[in-house]
């Protein structure tokens, strides 16, 4: 969940065709299948749980670990012996994955409210993030989807730098998040959220930069990015555009430190409502988490295609 004080209206209609989206998909099905066996557990692959939760998370960069059981040195999935690693999607690209807020916020209030610098204003540090009715945080869904996206990326080839390592910490704030993302100068990031909307609303909305100073080179790969996860989120999981803000499941956004602060294309994603019982049905499943990270990656493939 992302705070929304002076949301600017959206105007744009994506235009993107599903067309390569869904032949991301399809390659995305296609690796999930043939991952079954001794390196599931690991990765996080169809079929099995999230990887374990790593320690406290750090303010310092997650990238790529070698020594993982079942990956090889450099942090990715061994590659078959028919398949070269320059034959993979995304060899040699970075990729950046910020999954929103953290299990530990919620034991150390004065810190997360500490304010920060988002390029244009105050905000602060972080928040606890929303949860559902039933008590389920968003840390928690942001942090699985993202395993299993980092996951999906390794297997195409990708490095990926995780803003942290695990769910039970604090932080880090919101500037030191993007300025992770931009040190590790990666090709394309994303930020995953859910919302914590009215009850009565459904949906996932596609949240975009507006030019603020620091971001100004890279507006118009991120709204072609956006278009991507958003005609990807259309094609896989059972999640509508939302119905309560934004235009046809986009929304420009000038006061989140994370988009304001971005050097890289970067769009932010509420993959759903979790005040909405039929949205947190959804949002709290394995299955549900796993189609996420799988339109994700399959977005990062056609947009850096």
């Amino acid at each position: 969940m992302t705070d929304r004080p002076g949301w600017p209206g959206a105007g744009r209609n994506p235009g993107r065709g599903p067309a390569v989206i869904a032949v991301g998909l399809a390659a995305v099905a296609l690796a999930l299948s043939a991952c079954s066996g001794a390196g599931t557990a690991a990765t996080g692959a169809a079929g099995s749980a999230p990887p374990p939760s790593g320690p406290s998370a750090s303010p310092l960069a997650t990238p790529d670990i070698p020594g993982v059981p079942g990956e090889a040195s450099n942090g990715t999935s061994p590659a078959s012996p028919a398949t070269s690693p320059a034959a993979l999607p995304l060899a040699g690209k970075i990729i950046g994955i910020d999954p929103g807020h953290n299990g530990g916020n919620f034991t150390d209030p004065g810190a997360i409210a500490r304010l920060v610098w988002n390029g244009t204003a105050w905000e602060t540090c972080d928040t606890t993030g929303t949860t559902t009715d039933g008590g389920y945080p968003e840390a928690q869904f942001t942090f699985d989807v993202a395993r299993y996206l980092r996951a999906d990326l390794r297997r195409d080839g990708a490095r990926v730098v995780m803003t942290r390592a695990g769910n039970d910490g604090v932080g880090p704030c919101v500037d030191r998040r993007a300025q992770i993302i931009n040190d590790a100068r990666a090709n394309v990031a994303v930020d995953i959220h859910a919302d914590g909307g009215p009850a009565s609303g459904r949906g996932f909305t596609v949240l975009e930069p507006v030019a603020d100073g620091p971001n100004d080179t890279v507006i118009t790969a991120s709204q072609r990015l956006g278009d991507d996860v958003r005609q990807a989120m259309l094609a896989g999981p059972a999640m509508p555009v939302s119905d309560y803000t934004g235009v046809d499941g986009i929304m420009p956004r000038d006061d989140l430190a994370g988009l304001n602060l971005t050097t890289v294309p970067k769009v932010l994603i509420e993959c759903g409502n979790m005040r909405n019982a039929t949205d947190a049905g959804l949002l709290v499943t394995a299955r549900f988490q796993r189609q996420v990270a799988s339109a994700l990656a399959a977005a990062v493939v056609a947009f850096l295609g």
